[in-house]
């Protein structure tokens, strides 16, 4: 017993002791990120999501660029190079900040960026992830269209050669893509289209003659979020505009899993935002003359909560590891972001129930983080897919046809 009185003690924020397994750096890039965030989201983005404007995007694109929280993984080209659980870190932190200021972050450097770091030519590399890693130009992917969103093989925009000979001629691409994230504010688009050779990706600047970006209104999640529609009406391309890598869906699916990484920690991140605002309010608010905090019932949801709060953030550890390691596997990011997405909901909405009739505020930030998620339980892969994945995976039987 004697070893017990030398444990440190008891850490709330921290009932597992992971911080234990982080170094130095790792701490330091989380704290930076948990600061800017704090100071340049936190303050405003109630506001932002109540007006459903995220206002001066490109300035905060840049700020994060500063920070080398774009395409942070990516080696080179002035990206960071960081390690998969630091990138995880840094997207915890501007999750629980927001959902839509991390899928900025994750659609211009696990999506956009990325595709062209792993797919692309040295010259497209060259021309545009420096400025991509610096925030000066945001991009965006477009891969789900109106009608195919979990079947993308059954894609309709096409891409097609006109003119030339011997594979030289321009590439024309015709074709809509819906639900782009950062779409009307990009400055380059991934776009992703059949061909008479299989899908292929495509590296398309913005101002390019027949591409047009209108933003989509109305929303009641990522409100404080860019999301756009992509519109391709015949948009001519040089022959080299087309990423040489890859072909087929190998391509734009290894983008989805690099992305869905970093949804398994930042899905944490608003479950923590929730949890935290709960365990606040349990302690100073009072009924029955006592705080609400002193009541069996109360505690029991906060422990629950706590229980998969910090098992999700395990989970999101461990497969960092993996990914570090080059042994993280597509079926074990369709089993992180399965179990963190679902669990951050619950927890939203139990934080909820803790608030009562304040938890609908937007003075606290339950309701927000539990409508976000709606959108973030659907992309980049429903609960559906992710449970074939699974199932696949489990039993050797393709349930998807």
């Amino acid at each position: 017993m004697a070893a017990f009185a030398k444990l440190p003690p008891f850490d709330p924020a921290d009932p597992l002791g992971l911080d234990d397994t982080l170094d130095a750096e790792d701490l330091a890039i989380r704290d930076t990120v948990r600061a800017w965030a704090a100071d340049r989201v936190l303050p405003y983005v109630a506001g932002w999501f109540e007006e459903g404007a995220l206002p001066d995007i490109r300035g905060l694109a840049r700020e994060l660029g500063g920070l080398g929280a774009l395409g942070m993984s990516l080696d080179g080209y002035g990206c960071a190079g960081a390690s998969a659980v630091q990138y995880g870190l840094a997207c915890l932190e501007l999750e629980a900040a927001d959902s839509g200021i991390r899928s900025l972050v994750s659609v211009q450097g696990s999506l956009a960026m990325y595709a062209v770091h792993a797919f692309g030519s040295e010259e497209q590399k060259q021309q545009w992830l420096p400025r991509m890693a610096s925030g000066d130009v945001i991009g965006c992917f477009g891969l789900t269209e109106p009608d195919h969103g979990s079947d993308p093989a059954a894609m309709r925009t096409y891409a097609k050669r006109d003119g030339g000979s011997g594979g030289s001629g321009d590439w024309v691409l015709s074709g809509r893509k819906m639900w782009i994230t950062n779409g009307s504010v990009a400055g380059v688009a991934v776009v992703w289209a059949q061909t008479d050779d299989g899908i292929r990706g495509f590296v398309v600047p913005t101002d390019s003659p027949g591409f047009s970006a209108p933003e989509i209104k109305h929303k009641w999640s990522l409100r404080a979020s860019v999301t756009s529609e992509l519109v391709l009406d015949d948009v001519r391309l040089p022959a080299d505009a087309v990423l040489p890598g890859v072909t087929g869906l190998r391509g734009p699916l290894s983008c989805l899993s690099h992305a869905r990484y970093g949804i398994v920690w930042g899905a944490m991140g608003a479950a923590r935002s929730c949890f935290e605002a709960a365990v606040d309010y349990a302690k100073t608010r009072e009924q029955f003359g006592r705080p609400i905090g002193g009541f069996q019932l109360t505690q029991a949801k906060l422990a629950d909560m706590a229980v998969e709060l910090h098992k999700g953030i395990l989970l999101a550890h461990h497969l960092g590891r993996r990914m570090d390691a080059g042994r993280l596997r597509p079926e074990q990011v369709s089993f992180g972001k399965l179990n963190n997405v679902r669990e951050a909901i619950d927890i939203c909405r139990t934080a909820r129930t803790i608030l009562g009739a304040n938890g609908i505020s937007l003075e606290y930030p339950v309701m927000r983080h539990a409508a976000n998620l709606e959108s973030v339980l659907t992309y980049e892969g429903t609960v559906e897919m992710h449970q074939l994945v699974l199932g696949k995976a489990l039993t050797g039987f393709d349930a998807f046809r």
